[in-house]
Parts: C-alpha cells; structure tokens; sequence
C-alpha cells in the first residue's frame, strides 16, 4: 500500500496511526513520517457521554491557533456528545420551519431527525438508498444526495419526490456526494464515486476502480438497487443545477478537480469552496489532494480556482470532507487524521488557519442550526457532537 492509497475514510476515523504510516511507508521504501504530536488528546483523558464529568472552562479541546478565533467562540460552551448510535453519519442538514436537525446514515440507508426542544433522535426515512448529503431550499424542502440510486432528490411539501439530477451525457451519475444551494437558487452538488461500494450503496462493476478483481458481487438478486450497480460511471464532477430550466450543467471536471467532496459558498455566494479528497473506500489510486480549493464565481461559472487551504497541520496531512461558511466568511472544517489532530479545523477568509476544534475521532461533516444558527453540530462517526458557538451559520443549512 502505498501512502497515496490510504483512503479518506481511513483518515476520518482517525485510524491512520504514526506506527501505521510508518510500517506502509517503510514497506513502500518511503521516509517515516513526522512523529506524532507530544500531547494528543485532553490530560487527564476526556470522558464523553451523558453521565460524564463536566470538563473544565474554558474546554481544553477548543484551540486558538490566532487570537481572532477566541471572537468566533464562547468561553462558557462546551463541546459535548449529543448522541450516538448511527453507523456512518453524514449530511446534517438544519430545517428552520421544522426546528429540526436531519442527518444521513450512509450504512445503514436511513435518515434521522435529532430533535431541538428535547435532544432525542428518531428514524425520518426508513431506507434512504444511502443517502449522503442533505440540503434544505429556501422554501424548506429536503434535497438529498442518494448514492444507491445515483441522483438528487427533493421532496415536495405534498410529499412527493422530484428527481433533479440521475444521468449527464446520457450515462448514470456516479454517487451525489454534498448539496448545497446558491442564493440564486441553483442547486450546486459533488458526484465522486464514493458510493460505489458494498457499504454505503452499490458494489463498483467487476473491473471499476473499487472492484478491480471483480470479485464483489455487484449484481445481487433482489436488491433495490441491484438495477444501478455496474453501469458505466462519469467521471468525477461539480454540477449545478439551474434554477429556472433545471438544466444540468458540469462546471468542473475531474481534471480541474479530482475527488470533490464538499462545497460550500462565501455569505455572499461569491466564492465557491470545494474539498477535493483521497481515494474512496476500496479504492485504487491517489484521489484528489485533500485541499480545499476555492473559485470565483459570476453568473454560475467559476473562474480563477487557486488552493484555499493545504489542510496541514504539525507536518500531517488531514482528511478533508465537509465544511460550511460562518456569517463572517470563515470556514469550518471537518477533518480526519491522527488522533489528537482530528476533528475541526477553522479558517479565515483569507486562508489561514485560526482554530480547532479536537475530537476523540475525525469529523465527516458539519453544519450550523438551532434556532439562532450558533449550534454547530458534527458528525464523527456513529456519533453527533455540539457546540454553541459565538457567530452564526452563512446560507441556507
């Protein structure tokens, strides 16, 4: 294995140990990596949970990194483990008419509602066809990222489901990765191949690039989406979705950007931000370079892309997959990596890094929501965390 192949799951789940990088790179004849970081997690270890010690204030795991971070959070906030019990969690989506929190379990196809008022989590959509990301319109309706059907949905208030986006040029898309929708109304979205998997929706067909072998068994019988496995894939895109027409239109390839993930927008819908990361699960070859990366945009085009943030941190390469703007333009980030090193990581709007937020496991992604937009909730895992923070989300979710 070489190092390009550790995959970007991999590093979410902060399994990617310094004593593991170290015997792949030594069997790859490649020089060890930097050692890890003398202080890795809370001292004494953290307890996390509904029955665990309060830590102290201000929260030890809260790290400014530049004083202005100190502005974006509040000394009296903790950060805190508000449930567990998913799979993969992906997708938080907040719904303002709803007063609630959506989330995607990529594993087990469902959907869930984590409730404001009372903090409980229940079953929204019991088979989600492994949905990804999550969005809501400015009208409050759902659209979702589905990898086991290849496509963008949204759900009507009459509770109907309209098909967006399922083929470009005539072929399947690949698997919707993140949604987001532009002040303008367009619905922006990543398809990397990601889903093309046993887990998280359709075994790639024999001879894909994450079945090569072609011993996974891609066509099984009875299966739902048995008829959306092993079809000829697109390469990699960031599609928008015109808003009067429904047109779909690629506005980056995978040469512009290998492995897009998530994206986001500026407060002002200005800049687009793209996450280009590792190779999927199972996956051969490098995958993108896990950076963010940021274009300018005027009337749906982008134009003048350029490397936002390496996503280095003490020398290591983090992992990279889902970020949302605050009202102030800074970034926040979602991150995996070793331990003591994972979880989010802030950036101002010029770039640089200001914070971090340091969790027990890499976060997948994030969003702003509660009824003030200053809740950031994060998936790491099978596990959601909160923080109440000092500013407020940009956008819609």
């Amino acid at each position: 294995m070489s190092p390009a192949a550790l995959s970007r799951r991999s590093l979410l789940l902060g399994g990617v140990t310094a004593a593991g990088l170290m015997t792949a790179r030594a069997r790859a004849g490649t020089p060890a990596p930097l050692a890890q970081p003398s202080s890795v997690v809370t001292t004494p270890p953290r307890q996390w949970g509904p029955h665990a010690p309060a830590p102290y204030l201000p929260d030890p795991d809260i790290l400014a990194i530049d004083p202005s971070f100190s502005n974006l959070v509040y000394g009296n906030a903790n950060i805190r483990l508000a449930w567990r019990g998913g799979d993969w969690l992906e997708g938080p989506a907040w719904s303002t008419q709803g007063r609630f929190l959506l989330l995607s379990d990529t594993i087990r196809a469902q959907q869930y509602r984590y409730l404001w008022e009372t903090g409980t989590v229940s079953v929204f959509r019991d088979y989600s066809y492994n949905s990804n990301g999550n969005t809501f319109d400015a009208e409050g309706r759902l659209i979702s990222c589905e990898h086991g059907m290849r496509r963008v949905v949204r759900w009507e208030h009459d509770g109907s489901c309209s098909v967006l986006a399922d083929r470009y040029q005539g072929a399947p898309l690949n698997s919707p990765n993140d949604v987001v929708v532009h002040p303008d109304g367009g619905i922006w979205f990543t398809d990397p191949g990601y889903g093309d998997t046993i887990v998280e929706g359709h075994p790639d067909a024999p001879g894909g690039r994450a079945n090569r072998m072609g011993r996974e068994r891609w066509a099984m019988d009875g299966e739902v989406v048995a008829q959306f496995a092993g079809h000829a894939r697109q390469d990699d895109h960031v599609f928008r979705i015109d808003p009067h027409t429904g047109e779909l239109r690629a506005v980056l390839t995978q040469q512009q950007l290998a492995g897009p993930n998530g994206l986001c927008f500026s407060p002002d819908g200005s800049i687009l931000y793209v996450i280009s990361s590792g190779a999927g699960p199972g996956q051969d070859g490098p995958g993108g370079d896990q950076r963010i990366h940021a274009y300018d945009l005027k009337d749906g085009d982008v134009r003048n892309g350029r490397v936002f943030a390496d996503m280095m941190l003490d020398g290591h390469q983090l992992g990279p997959d889902g970020m949302r703007a605050d009202i102030f333009g800074n970034l926040w980030c979602g991150a995996g990596g070793p331990l003591g090193l994972c979880g989010v990581v802030v950036y101002s709007p010029a770039g640089r890094m200001i914070g971090r937020l340091r969790l027990p496991r890499g976060v997948s992604n994030l969003t702003f929501g509660g009824p003030k937009r200053d809740t950031l909730f994060m998936c790491a895992a099978d596990a959601l965390f909160t923080l109440v923070v000092n500013t407020q989300g940009a956008g819609l979710s």
